[in-house]
């Protein structure tokens, strides 16, 4: 029963994280727990225990006799965390350059084809669901449990502030040379390049996010 309870838990809050982090539920707006419960199908204790894990995230605020209210992610937030994913990006890519096996190999190849087939076709869905996949087998690939959570967590922190980068079409080209770059490195074994290659990459990422953040600061300006 305590299993159950734990599941149901947590299933309520990957939903809810996985809202907030989406942009589906605003900053400052407000969680009630009756509204989630009957939107989720779930009592109240779920929500209630969920909100509280949301709030040790620091997704959340809960106010004393106020209420629940969406904190998200700052832009200082996602700045911070890409700089920190640039070290442990580096540091996973040498790894897994010393560490991988030919079926990690296989899988990471076969992610930058399809990644390369589907930029083409400006399908920017699935190029967005690939460029996961391609981190999500180097996270694999380093054989580290604890790097691979840790970059995993910080992966999702700014999937929405991914999917805007990476759905351009300049940036999906890039960013799919860039991966192919990273896996010629780790096919040679070439720990020192895998390293360099993959923080360069999340450093590109950023410098994109950058340009968007002028670009939306200078139409606010012409309105």
């Amino acid at each position: 029963m305590t299993t159950q309870k734990s599941s149901l838990r947590d299933q309520v809050f990957q939903k809810l994280r996985k809202d907030i982090l989406t942009g589906r539920y605003k900053r400052g707006e407000e969680l009630v727990e009756g509204t989630v419960g009957k939107e989720l199908g779930v009592s109240r204790t779920p929500v209630r225990e969920a909100f509280r894990q949301l709030e040790l995230e620091g997704l959340v605020e809960v106010i004393p006799h106020r209420g629940t209210f969406v904190d998200g992610i700052s832009a200082k937030d996602i700045h911070d965390i890409y700089m920190i994913r640039s070290r442990l990006e580096g540091l996973c890519a040498g790894w897994a350059a010393r560490l991988r096996t030919e079926e990690e190999l296989e899988k990471l190849e076969e992610t930058v084809y399809l990644s390369k087939f589907h930029a083409q076709k400006e399908h920017y869905e699935q190029v967005f669901e690939l460029d996961s996949r391609f981190h999500e087998i180097l996270y694999e690939a380093s054989h580290s449990r604890m790097l691979a959570h840790t970059l995993s967590d910080f992966h999702q922190y700014v999937q929405k502030a991914r999917k805007m980068s990476i759905t351009s079409r300049s940036r999906s080209r890039k960013s799919n040379e860039e991966h192919q770059a990273i896996l010629e490195a780790i096919r040679a074994q070439d720990a020192g390049n895998a390293e360099e290659l993959a923080t360069q990459h999340i450093m590109n990422t950023i410098q994109n996010l950058e340009q968007f953040d002028e670009l939306e600061i200078k139409e606010r300006e012409d309105m």
